[in-house]
């Protein structure tokens, strides 16, 4: 187990090269209300810190590279973070993927345990995962991102959840943007030829396609909101799978 107090973080920052850890929601809206009841602010002693999603009572998917910011507790059944009698859980321990070094190596996913389970109603809830190890999207697919981060380069972060809709970019494509080469395991979304994504303070978001969380925000280029640019990427979850359900299983790291 990958416990708070010994996690090692070295490399998180290496091999970044032009890209930014994190999200923020460009061009979105306000989420609805009563709807995404299943994300979560990843926060530490000073706040929130990444985006998540609750995947069953006591586990939360976020991205590996939110570890470095040394989260201890998670907020959820809101989408208004400055919202009083919020009742913060605490973290157990997290899990990163066995062979994460650092973003732009791919593998930028993590399993954090909380303390307890949450009762499930009509303020939290649960997101399925994919079913199978191809999440079978389509070039083109409209998905939705969400986040509490900034709404453009040099804002602050939102109280308030945001989300936008995003299309599915073609892979060979997205290599042929980035050019310097992408992670394996990957999905790209939003951020080239359009003016929404995201940019940088909301990691560990789901990006979400027929109301299945199928990647995690990961990481896009520089700290420039100002689309378009290259596409945004996150790990793709069903690449993931067997590892996340032998740690729901087993109820410890593997």
């Amino acid at each position: 187990m990958h416990h708070l107090s010994t996690f090692l973080f070295f490399n998180v920052l290496a091999c970044l090269g032009q890209t930014v850890r994190g999200s923020d929601i460009i061009h979105g809206e306000k989420a609805p209300a009563n709807s995404m009841q299943y994300m979560v602010s990843v926060q530490n002693k000073w706040g929130h810190v990444c985006g998540g999603f609750l995947v069953r009572q006591d586990i939360v998917i976020t991205a590996a590279h939110c570890a470095v910011d040394e989260p201890v507790r998670v907020v959820l059944g809101t989408h208004k973070l400055s919202k009083r009698n919020m009742n913060p859980v605490d973290i157990e321990y997290f899990c990163n993927y066995t062979t994460y070094k650092s973003v732009r190596l791919g593998d930028d996913i993590m399993l954090i345990k909380l303390s307890r389970k949450l009762p499930l109603n009509n303020r939290v809830k649960i997101i399925p995962l994919p079913t199978s190890s191809n999440a079978n999207l389509r070039d083109g697919q409209i998905c939705s991102v969400a986040g509490w981060g900034k709404i453009g380069t040099n804002h602050p972060l939102v109280d308030d959840l945001r989300v936008v809709n995003v299309s599915i970019l073609n892979p060979q494509l997205c290599r042929e943007k980035w050019g310097n080469g992408l992670p394996s395991n990957v999905i790209c979304a939003g951020g080239y030829d359009t003016d929404k994504g995201f940019c940088q303070g909301d990691s560990g978001g789901p990006l979400v396609c027929n109301r299945v969380a199928v990647g995690v925000v990961s990481f896009n280029k520089l700290a420039n909101c100002n689309y378009p640019d290259v596409p945004n990427v996150y790990t793709d979850i069903s690449k993931y799978l067997q590892w996340i359900n032998n740690i729901v299983k087993t109820n410890k790291c593997v």
